[in-house]
């Protein structure tokens, strides 16, 4: 997500995701949609149908016919449901995080910790594209332009604080699901533990016999 100010329009590149199933569970494409604003005009160029940009379409009319006919309302509606999109996102990677925390607890299959990398690497994802959102949305926000209104700055400056809710949850989901795999590396550092202990014992049990076969089964014409 990124912006670009001219003098007779700018110019944002906005970065929508779409959830996709895969084999661990849900994961995310990119879906980037251009958006060119002029005082009396929203050009949006896309390929595909992004899920944020349908869910504008078929939620702005009403608003727009009754509350402002200007590209400022459809700007807000533009981040209004991209946001939405991120917090969906976050929602099912959520899901994936408590879905290893529960695999972590009994049997565990070794391809857990495989799920458990690439669902860090996931979140980490999200957050380098949440990241260019935030600092956008604050330039939209607090910069004063012809073409962003006085009166939606406010409520895009109110997503800002989303974005940052957004960030600080998936940092937090990161911790949890290191937490998590540290646990039970810990559980099983401990298991294996008390096996070497036994074995300790019973070697220890066992090596005055050893020693004993060994210097007695030794070939001397005369035994010492």
């Amino acid at each position: 997500t990124q912006i670009a100010r001219y003098d007779d329009y700018i110019h944002l590149v906005l970065s929508g995701c779409r959830l996709v199933e895969g084999p661990t569970g849900h994961k995310f494409d990119l879906e980037r949609v251009d958006a060119i604003m002029g005082e009396m005009f929203l050009l949006t160029l896309h390929l595909g149908q992004p899920v944020f940009l349908e869910a504008v379409r078929k939620a702005y009319r009403a608003d727009f016919l009754r509350f402002a006919q200007s590209p400022s309302f459809l700007l807000y509606e533009l981040w209004d449901h991209l946001i939405d999109n991120y917090l969906n996102v976050h929602k099912a990677f959520e899901e994936r995080v408590e879905a290893v925390q529960r695999s972590l607890h009994g049997e565990v299959d070794e391809s857990i910790f495989g799920i458990a990398s690439e669902l860090g690497s996931d979140l980490l994802h999200l957050r380098k594209i949440v990241l260019p959102a935030r600092a956008v949305l604050t330039d939209l926000s607090t910069r004063k332009s012809p073409f962003v209104s006085e009166a939606t700055q406010p409520f895009l400056g109110n997503m800002v604080g989303t974005c940052e809710r957004v960030l600080q949850d998936v940092l937090v989901d990161r911790d949890i699901l290191a937490g998590a795999l540290n646990n039970y590396m810990t559980m099983v550092s401990h298991q294996t533990s008390k096996v070497m202990n036994k074995l300790t014992v019973f070697s220890m049990i066992f090596l005055p016999l050893t020693f004993l076969f060994g210097a007695w089964g030794m070939d001397f014409n005369v035994l010492p």
